[in-house]
């Protein structure tokens, strides 16, 4: 990360905001944290490791936090797990288990868990200034760790060379470790493998490509079954982009080809712009372009999305940063500040012609019905819909033909008086969906956290699906069974816990609608 401590840092620290804490998104409980790192499944337990400020709760002491869950849901926090020092900053990464002891950390009968990550070394050391790969081991299920006393393990005498991703790669090239890493102010990911975890040699890059005004950052690379079939695989390369993002400030964007063990080769329909998007002098050309890139989530608030390593039943489950660049140590909370996404497993669909993620949300079945309803006509008269409750998150599902209506709109976390509130809308004019938080609550804290983010989407048989996600702060909105998902924080006020639903222009059918909530 490039974030400036020194610049970054309130002039005061806000007061303890516990209502804002999620009921179902992971905190640290009274610091910092950023980057989800090292996700691993390991015995029964799902390993979040993330960028964490052990001091403090703005950027800065980077570490790599830890917290253990079993069901995605519920976390637990553990001590740090690997603390920067004198030398370097502990910057983001990845955790494989490995098997065979190609490390010869562990044993074939206990195998270790190897971190792979970058060193953001400090001025006056040896690799002054520099960033470069290292490794460090746990052999007690990622509990304690150690670092490899031969580090770095990689170096490109780069000073923005970070993020290894590594997995196993299992192909006609062979069985080998495969990294994914980034030249981040060249916008390329680049690709190395190895025997061993310890010995690295080059095999290709890849980009710039669609969204390159920004840095590159936080590359994961992975197969998936197309429509579930295991005979028509694709891969999938996410490159998360600061700034730059469809949204403003930080987002993640992904492409979908091929890899053969050596090279990533995107498929035609993945490339929006073949020349790159920062090399559009028209503006308006650049923002069509935009427009095309295919996007994790076209909210402002999902960032350095990656996958966990030896998930079960080979599901691929990522878990984002919820947040932006743009406004991250300004958030309005303490004693912590900045949370993950929900966890969301990802598939890939065939949508109108071309292979596209999907992404569903992992919320258990631990859900609490609070109501339920048949087909019905929606007017202008809004529709109550139960309260969101302090201290739990809100699941809301609703299928809507538009009909007539020129707009359906759910209203989120509003105020008895109307004047707070989140508004999620679909316009059939123009076929966009829109997240306006711009009446949310707080949005005083920093000028670019006002906003409205909207997505193109198409209605199937004439139908908008909605899955939203409402939990203390933050909306997470899944629609058309999860071919766009967008993510926002937002701060209501202590007040601000009605939902409401109507139509504008004409009337709609509701075909389902079911509320629920968990914690």
């Amino acid at each position: 990360m490039s974030s400036s401590l020194d610049a970054a840092r309130p002039e005061t620290a806000p007061a303890v905001t516990p209502r804002f804490r999620p009921a179902i998104h992971f905190t640290a409980r009274d610091t910092w944290l950023n980057d989800p790192n090292g996700l691993v499944f390991h015995d029964g337990l799902y390993h979040l490791f993330f960028q964490n400020n052990p001091f403090g709760s703005v950027w800065g002491n980077m570490s790599w936090g830890h917290a253990t869950s079993t069901d995605l849901l519920q976390w637990t926090e553990h001590p740090v797990a690997i603390a920067g020092d004198e030398t370097e900053d502990i910057f983001s990464g990845s955790v494989v288990v490995d098997h065979g002891n190609t490390s010869e950390f562990g044993s074939i009968e206990s195998p270790a868990l190897v971190a792979v990550y970058t060193s953001a070394f400090k001025a006056g050391t040896i690799h002054s200034g520099t960033q470069a790969q290292s490794l460090a081991y746990s052999t007690d299920g990622g509990m304690t760790w150690r670092k490899y006393d031969q580090n770095p393990v990689l170096t490109r005498n780069s000073e923005h060379f970070r993020d290894p991703k590594v997995f196993r790669y299992e192909g006609p090239q062979g069985s080998f470790w495969v990294m994914v890493a980034v030249e981040a102010q060249q916008q390329k990911v680049v690709f190395y493998r190895s025997d061993d975890l310890k010995t690295w040699d080059f095999l290709s890059h890849f980009g710039p490509a669609n969204a390159d005004a920004g840095e590159w950052e936080c590359p994961d690379l992975f197969p998936l079954a197309v429509d579930g079939d295991p005979g028509n695989t694709a891969w999938v390369l996410i490159v998360n982009v600061n700034p730059g993002a469809v949204a403003g400030g930080s987002g993640g964007q992904y492409f979908v080809g091929q890899f053969d063990g050596v090279r990533f080769l995107p498929d035609a329909g993945s490339l929006a712009a073949p020349t790159g998007l920062s090399s559009i002098a028209d503006a308006e050309a650049a923002a069509a372009a935009m427009q095309q890139c295919l996007w994790l989530d076209w909210g402002r608030d999902c960032y350095a999305s990656v996958s966990f390593s030896d998930a079960p039943d080979n599901r691929r489950i990522i878990i984002g940063w919820m947040n932006n660049w743009d406004y991250a140590n300004q958030l309005p909370t303490a004693p912590w500040r900045s949370s993950m996404t929900l966890a969301r497993e990802l598939r890939l669909s065939s949508v109108s012609g071309a292979t596209r993620l999907v992404q569903h949300p992992v919320l258990g079945e631990a859900k609490e019905e609070l109501s339920e309803t048949g087909s019905f006509e929606l007017g202008s008269e809004a529709l109550r819909l139960p309260d969101a409750f302090p201290g739990r998150a809100q699941v809301i599902q609703a299928e809507i033909k538009p009909g007539t209506a020129e707009r359906v709109e759910v209203k989120l976390l509003a105020s008895p008086d109307g004047s707070q509130g989140t508004v999620l809308s679909y316009t059939t004019s123009n076929s966009r969906l829109t997240l306006d938080r711009t009446r949310s609550g707080d949005t005083t804290f920093h000028e670019k956290f006002a906003s409205a983010e909207s997505a193109p989407v198409a209605l199937e048989d004439g139908v908008l699906k909605l899955l939203i996600i409402v939990d203390q702060s933050s909306v997470e909105v899944f629609a058309q069974d999860g071919t766009v998902v967008l993510t926002d924080l937002v701060f209501p006020g202590a007040n601000s816990q009605e939902n409401w639903l109507a139509a504008e222009g004409g009337t709609a059918t509701v075909l389902k609608l079911a509320v629920s909530s968990l914690a």
